[in-house]
């Protein structure tokens, strides 16, 4: 099969490979594989950015794919040949609160990921495609949409009556302004091109913010709720963009930590956080049933995932480059012959 191999750290160090077919073992299912997607933290296991939790060399890269059973193990019931399935990024962690157990293997980081043809899963770390999506589409779920459902859905509950905040225009959070608003939220989303923000009201967002010509837009944010804040911030900026986002949230409201594209390290204002009792909750994607959920919201309300756009898998550096920029809006995805 073809395998888009990191043979050492760098996406300048992508190559792509003839490597030996894999084979199921028992409870084993093996997938060939249609789509995948790239998510920031790709960007980051590329650069060596996991440090020890993370191959360094020879490494397949990407975590998100979906795709068609071709063949499965000893003792596997649950799929059949011509299934068209999903992988989750936890392959360990199906529901409940998570352990170290769970977590300690994640595709594309400490083990091999989805940019090749063929790929063995463990049966229980699969979940049935929709019949309304497209490899591609979903494809773009296990990671980004799965992080977006834990942080509106699971874990704040967001529904009608609720106001939510979303920065830029990456998956997770296109994915979560489209959860917020099928749920009946209220969505603020904040952007620095007015193009996008265009696309962003399109989409569902009530109100558009730009942080570039609006620097306090916690402010803003706030005077738009009467100054009562919004309910929920689902952060993806990181370190300069922490401290407009706890200006923004109501007194008892959360900040779904996610997101470190600014920067990993941020100042916080303790007195603030805590009279104004503020959570600020970690987000670290989610389990199986997550991504069962989301994939099921979707085909329910008749929604798409943004896809922004597709390269073949032997350009995946290209779509790197592409990530890197910031241009994108949605999801830059991979289709696999």
């Amino acid at each position: 099969m073809k395998a888009m191999v990191m043979e050492s750290l760098g996406s300048a160090n992508l190559r792509l490979k003839e490597v030996p077919d894999p084979k199921p073992g028992p409870g084993e299912v093996l997938v060939r594989l249609r789509a995948a997607s790239l998510n920031f933290r790709d960007l980051l296991a590329l650069e060596g950015g996991y440090g020890s939790r993370q191959k360094s060399a020879h490494l397949i890269p990407l975590s998100d794919g979906a795709g068609e059973v071709v063949e499965v193990g000893a003792g596997v019931k649950a799929w059949q040949a011509g299934d068209r399935v999903v992988g989750c990024f936890f392959p360990d962690w199906l529901s409940g609160p998570p352990n170290e157990a769970m977590m300690a293997r994640d595709l594309g980081g400490m083990e091999d990921g989805v940019a090749c043809e063929l790929r063995v899963f463990g049966a229980e770390g699969l979940v049935a495609m929709p019949k309304s999506l497209s490899f591609v589409e979903a494809a773009a779920f296990p990671c980004a949409g799965v992080t977006a459902w834990n942080a509106v859905r699971a874990d704040a509950g967001i529904g009608p009556g609720q106001v939510v905040l979303t920065q830029g225009c990456g998956g997770v959070a296109l994915f979560a302004l489209q959860i917020a608003s099928a749920a009946g939220a209220r969505v603020i989303a904040l952007s620095s091109s007015e193009e996008k923000m265009a696309r962003l009201r399109q989409l569902g967002a009530q109100d558009t913010l730009n942080y570039k010509e609006d620097p306090d837009w916690g402010k803003t944010a706030r005077k738009l709720t009467g100054q009562r804040g919004v309910d929920l911030v689902v952060e993806t900026g990181g370190a300069q963009t922490l401290k407009q986002s706890i200006r923004a949230t109501r007194m008892g409201g959360t900040i779904a930590m996610i997101g470190m594209v600014s920067g990993p390290t941020a100042e916080l204002n303790l007195p603030l956080v805590a009279m104004s009792s503020l959570r600020i909750h970690g987000v670290a994607v989610g389990h199986r049933d997550h991504l069962a959920q989301s994939l099921a919201a979707f085909e329910t309300n008749g929604i798409k995932p943004v896809i922004d756009s597709t390269y073949p898998l032997e350009a995946l550096a290209e779509a790197v480059a592409h990530v890197k920029s910031g241009k994108q809006f949605g999801k830059v995805c991979i289709e696999i012959a």
